[in-house]
């Protein structure tokens, strides 16, 4: 997507935890972005996290459920909870940027997902997966999978009639039962089989088909920047590096379709490698996976070459991610953990340190810790024969280390018991249970003659616990210039307490409820009027790399409202603490939970391997008992029944004490309170004026909240359905919905493809339906609504006008004559998740539903609520509007999203379209300006409808008929306003370079090199349809063969050539090859860069595309890592593309394909635009025939796309953005003026040409 402003108005989870250092060798992400890598939907059995959110100036992604989770643009990675198996998600590419991908890994939620309506999820930007800097790309809601195969025994349920109710008396041997109950063990994975070597290293097996033919093997080494010394500081990290990009045997496995990573965090390193079960030649490939695996742990060759390398990498890589963000990260936690080494052990390391290291310093780290009793090595993938595995396991690592050294004794079983409670966590099987510790006598250590840690990560914490407010820290500041907002954060660290009995999956349960009803609260009461806060969330998590629990309670704001924003959520959270839930939340939250817990069990054999084994990996780290999906339902209806609301009530008061109760001796102590702000702050008809706060200040704050009278809370009357029976029947009579002839060249009202299983239906009113049924997601379901138009469609007096209105509906949340609090209701009752989202091609809606007590059904029910009877609310546009002209005042505060502003303004001409909607813009629009431009996309045959899922052909035909057939459209609806293309500035502007500077304390670079592309179909922005000239185009390759005919039913033959995805084909294959090169060229043989990655934009609807070369390096070379980059893209003539390029690329696409193919998400994608008449070569045979396109590519056809490429001096756009503390006179380039009314406040030009330096915001 481009720059994604999503913005959701729902709650959001923030995972806290330390910088989680990746290094990825395909698949990279700009600083601007550091995506997430989610692992989704760890069933709920850990901790909790919920958020309430006005939605006024946060970024979100939609993820939907009972809690949601925030993809943070900058270090935080998230990792859900663990005690039960992942559900599926779609399939994510893996990112493991070495850029610190997760200072937050800690927060794991309860929650799984959040139903709830118009999340909106609005794009505007560069690149489709770049710039992403406080712009959050929309991750789509995973859905579950994975597991056993066969029924499993049912776990122990509480016998019927035993405290089903909360004031039932129950005798005294039942009481006795009940405790027996609760005390006893959770079952164990059925699937996943434990074993250890003679030299202690440990392994797990985890049979799993998803994706099939594929498994995922990581080798996880228990040492991390924990374990560094304090001339050590980042020498983790650089092993992980030196070992990993070093290895030989790791490089011969990029020719099969393997990909492989690496990252390093607190408490361990992890190398992985995800491979094919076999190679071409049928050969077994998981003896070479693992003895790459074997040389990158355990035998890394030192070179001096590679060391170097990897130190400039390294250093690059820290400058990379030094953002704003990551900065106030680094500051949380050193807060958080100032009392041990968490504080001061960051992964990246120093940059003094790194610097100096030689291999000999290296190698004795390396020695130290990395030998396999402490390492454990996971394997998860499509694997039917154990005992084989273990055999390969044994043959590869059995004779490592042990010359040197013995393995400990220990049995299998030392993997699920850790340390006591007490203990903030044992890394898994080192020593952390009674048997083990009993074999690790002296002799046994004298053996190893190895260090080794009994307890992971080894710190002592400090524990939150009651005490007097003298022992209090006061609350600390951290100020900054790029900061924009306000935002507090209070923590509070307790032990973790392992999952392991049904007592405590009951309290895990109970904490969930209570925190889902906090979120609900604050989420809705706030949103119809204009909230103190931007956001408020409260977490509540485990973390094995931090050996801790931890609740936060975050506040963001805008600064002038910061007091009131503290007052609010304290009031809301003491308030919830004083009188609990109601009966009727405990019922609406326990039943939803069950719903979903049901949902993910249905579910179990579709979650990805990479999911599985993260969430055992975390599982173990925290001693949680790990089940499967099933095992975690029947355990969850076991307890359910036995929850009573005085106990939810007491067990979720305890987590908010010490917010409620802050200040009272009996009140746990908050481990810190941290508040990031801004210098300086923009007030209307003033300026930039500082911006001033004292920690007595923050504490009067905290203390008027808890002073606020506080009422319990009123019962809210929940719908049973958006549109009544009786209303149904007489929109049925009135409008008579029925099916037309799918085309006009068909008589035919249905067409149904046999071998795709897409049907393809029109309604009366002009809507084409498109949906499959599919039983890849037991019981679930997606459907999109797909508006042509999108930002494009805003005329020149109404720019900004599509992406506000969007927002303002998200907004507004209500549809007839329901509340907000009623339409979020009804979606949390049906398991419904709801997403909009504005694209500058198109407008569109997203449902995830379950099957389940009519969710379909519901789910068209909403979709017709807002074609028929959406609200448009004045405050809500209010909030719309002021959300984006704080985004627009906050982009000369980020390096990264200047210098992309700086790029689209040139390269687009300043087609206000494709980037944020000025302030002078925003103040032209009124509600009923941005009303009409989304509205008026709404027509009949400008919208299409696709649907995914798990139902009958009569359930979906009669939902089409009742909800879409019923809803008025008009048809071939014609825009007073005449659409005006876009278009590509002239190359006569002298535009082509420009630089930014951002005054900063720290240094960093980044660059962006852009220029046009056609759209996916062949179509550019001169009005060309190239597929016509490459039709004519000889099909004869370098070697005088013929190669483009490609195997379609019927047994003909169809030129590639003359397909309508030639464009989308080959660009695709271009851009895989392209990426390569960058890499081994800029990054790894010229040392400019960490990170650098190319990627296409190629519309659909629009005449046009773009590509983009994101660059990161420092001030010092980033001019050198643009002029590198422009030479490889431009190199392709000299050093022509091999046909081994061209294979690699190819795996790497199919491959993905293979992987994403199970996934109703995948195939809404696919679906898309099948019958909408402004992207009219998209036709049946695009999906049909994919697997064999890219088979048939040559190397030809690339540089067909390639020619397409606009990558000459006078089309190549380029902006270089620096920070630091340096005078904007010391970068030179040409002198140009920034166009009148084109520049963004605060960044002015000077010197020679548009040299640029931040001033305050005007």
């Amino acid at each position: 997507m481009p720059m994604a402003a999503s913005t959701s108005t729902t709650s959001s989870l923030t995972n806290l935890s330390l910088p989680h250092h990746h290094h990825h060798r395909h698949h990279r992400h700009s600083p601007s972005s550091i995506s997430t890598r989610f692992r989704s939907n760890r069933f709920f059995l850990s901790s909790s996290s919920l958020s309430f959110s006005s939605p006024q100036r946060e970024r979100r992604v939609v993820y939907g459920g009972l809690g949601l989770r925030r993809n943070k643009p900058d270090v935080w990675k998230h990792y859900s909870s663990l005690l039960s198996p992942p559900a599926a998600a779609p399939f994510q590419q893996s990112c493991a940027s070495c850029c610190l991908a997760s200072t937050k890994k800690r927060r794991s939620s309860l929650a799984r997902f959040v139903p709830g309506a118009f999340f909106d999820n609005s794009s505007i930007g560069l690149s489709k997966d770049k710039l992403r800097h406080g712009y959050v790309k929309r991750v789509q809601v995973p859905h579950a999978t994975v597991g056993p195969d066969e029924p499993h025994a049912a776990s122990t349920a509480w016998p019927d009639g035993v405290a089903e109710k909360q004031d039932s008396s129950l005798f005294d041997s039942e009481l006795e039962r009940l405790e027996e109950f609760l005390g006893s063990e959770l079952p164990s994975h059925p699937k996943l089989h434990r074993g250890q070597l003679k030299n202690g290293l440990r392994y797990l097996i985890l049979p799993n088909k998803v994706p099939p033919t594929r498994f995922e093997a990581h080798m996880e080494v228990h040492a991390g920047s924990i374990d560094e010394g304090d001339d050590e500081q980042g020498i983790a990290h650089m092993i992980e590096h030196v070992a990993f990009l070093g290895s030989k045997k790791r490089e011969k496995l990029l020719g099969t379709g393997a990909r492989s990573n690496a990252y390093t965090d607190f408490h361990h390193t992890v190398f992985h490698i995800h491979a094919p079960t076999t190679t071409k030649d049928s050969d077994d490939l998981l003896p070479s996976v693992l003895d790459a695996l074997n040389e990158i742990a355990f035998h890394p060759k030192f070179l001096s070459s590679r060391i170097e390398k990897e130190r400039r990498a390294i250093l690059s890589e820290l400058q990379m991610m030094n953002t704003i963000e990551y900065r106030v990260d680094c500051q949380l936690l050193q807060h958080l953990h100032s009392e041990n080494k968490l504080s001061k052990r960051f992964p990246i390391g120093l940059e003094e340190q790194i610097k100096k290291w030689d291999a000999e310093k290296i190698r004795k780290f390396h020695e130290r810790w990395y030998f396999p009793a402490n390492a454990t090595l996971y394997i998860v993938g499509d694997i039917d024969n154990i005992p084989k595995t273990v055999g390969q396991i044994e043959a590869v690592f059995g004779q490592t280390g042990v010359d040197n050294e013995k393995g400990s004794g220990a049995t299998p079983s030392a993997f699920g018991a850790m340390a006591s409670f007490l203990v903030p966590k044992l890394s898994v099987g080192l020593g952390g249970n009674s048997i083990e510790r009993s074999t690790n006598t002296l002799d046994q250590s004298k053996v190893f003659n190895k260090e080794r840690q009994v307890v992971r990560p080894p710190v002592t914490h400090n524990w939150s616990l009651p005490g007097s407010s003298a022992n209090l820290n006061p609350p600390q500041i951290f100020q900054h210039e790029l900061l924009q907002n306000f935002s507090i954060n209070m923590f509070c660290k307790i032990p973790v307490n392992k999952v392991q009995t049904y007592r405590d999956l009951r309290i895990v349960l109970m904490k969930r409820i209570f925190l889902s009803a906090l979120h609900f609260r604050i989420n809705t009461r706030y949103k119809s009027s204009n909230p103190p806060f931007t956001s408020v969330e409260l977490d509540h998590s485990d973390s094995g790399r931090e050996g801790c629990t931890v609740t936060t309670l975050t506040i963001t704001a805008e600064p002038k409202n910061w007091q009131n924003a503290i007052r609010v959520a304290v009031h809301e959270v003491r308030r919830l603490k004083e009188f609990g839930v109601t009966q009727g939340e405990l019922t609406r939250y326990l039943d939803a939970l069950l719903k979903d817990s049901e949902h993910l069990a249905a579910m179990i054999d579709n979650v990805s391997s990479v999911d599985n084994l993260d969430f055992i990996m975390e599982s173990d780290a925290l001693s949680h008992k790990v089940m499967d999906q099933r095992q975690g339902h029947e355990s969850l209806l076991a307890v359910a029944g036995t929850v009573t609301l005085d106990e939810v009530n007491s067990v979720g008061a305890e987590v908010l004490e010490f917010i409620a109760d802050f200040g009272k001796p009996t009140a746990p102590l908050p481990a810190a309170i941290v508040a990031c702000v801004p210098k300086k702050v923009h007030i209307e008809g003033v300026g930039e004026t500082e911006f001033k706060i004292s920690s007595t200040e923050i504490t009067d704050a905290i203390k008027a909240g808890l002073d606020d009278p506080i009422e319990p809370e009123p019962e809210l009357e929940v719908p049973k359905e958006l549109v009544p029976s009786s209303n149904l029947q007489e929109l049925k009579e009135q409008r008579k919905p029925t099916f037309i002839p799918v085309s006009p060249e068909t008589d035919a009202t249905k067409l149904h493809d046999e071998e795709t299983g897409i049907t393809r239906r029109r309604l009366a009113n002009g809507i084409p339906v498109n949906y499959k049924i599919s039983k890849s997601e037991t019981q679930s379901g997606v459907m999109r609504l797909i508006v042509g138009g999108g930002r494009a469609a805003e005329s020149s007096d109404s720019k900004g006008s599509v992406i506000v209105g969007v927002r303002t509906l998200s907004e507004g949340g209500r549809v007839g004559n329901f509340s907000r609090e009623q339409v979020e209701l009804f979606c949390v009752n049906h398991l419904i998740n709801c997403s909009l989202e504005s694209t500058e091609e198109f407008i569109s809606m997203e449902f995830r539903f379950t099957l389940r007590d009519n969710g379909m059904r519901a789910a068209f029910q909403l979709l017709h609520m807002v074609l028929e009877h959406s609200v448009w609310l004045d405050d809500a546009f209010d909030r719309a509007r002021q959300l984006y002209l704080s985004y627009y005042r906050s982009i000369p505060k980020s390096l990264e999203r200047s210098t992309a502003h700086k790029l689209m303004v040139a390269m687009l001409d300043g087609d206000e379209r494709f980037t944020e909607p000025t302030p002078s813009s925003l103040e032209n629009l009124t509600l009923q300006s941005v009303k009409d431009a989304v509205m008026n996309q709404f027509v009949g045959d400008n919208m299409e409808v696709s649907i995914v899922g798990d139902f009958t052909e009569e359930d979906i035909e009669s939902c089409i008929l009742d909800y879409l057939g019923t809803a008025q459209a008009t048809r071939n609806f014609k825009s007073e306003q005449e659409f005006i293309p876009p278009s590509f500035r002239s190359s006569s502007s002298g535009l082509q370079f420009q630089e930014v500077f951002l005054n900063d304390t720290d240094e960093r670079a980044c660059a962006y090199i852009a220029g046009p592309a056609p759209n996916r179909w062949g179509f550019t922005v001169d009005g060309k349809d190239l597929l016509e000239t490459i039709d004519n185009a000889s099909s004869v390759n370098d070697n005088g063969t013929k190669s483009d005919a490609v195997p379609t039913e019927g047994g003909l033959q169809k030129s590639l050539r003359n397909h309508p995805l030639f464009f989308g084909i080959t660009m695709g294959l271009l851009s895989e090859i392209i990426n390569s090169r960058l890499f081994t060229t800029v990054r790894d043989s010229l040392g400019l860069t960490y990170d650098v990655s190319f990627e296409l934009n190629l519309f659909d609807r629009l005449k046009l595309g773009w590509y983009v070369i994101s660059v990161t390096s420092t001030p010092s070379k980033v001019h050198k890592a643009v002029d590198a980059c422009k030479n490889v893209l431009r190199g392709l003539h000299s050093n022509r593309i091999t046909d081994r390029e061209l294979d690699r690329a190819k795996r790497t696409l199919l491959m993905r394909h293979e992987a994403e193919i199970k996934s109703n998400a995948y195939w809404l994608g696919l679906l898309a635009h099948l019958q909408a008449s402004s992207v009219p070569r998209k036709d049946i045979s695009c999906i049909k025939d994919l697997t064999s396109l890219y088979e048939a590519a040559t190397v030809e056809d690339t540089y067909l796309a390639y020619e397409q490429l606009k990558v000459d001096e006078d089309s190549l756009y380029s902006c270089i953005g620096v920070a630091g503390a340096q005078t904007a006179q010391n970068i030179e380039v040409p002198i140009e003026e920034e166009e009148a009314g084109e520049g963004y406040p605060g960044v002015l030009p000077m010197g020679r040409g548009l040299s640029t330096m931040t001033r305050p915001t005007t």
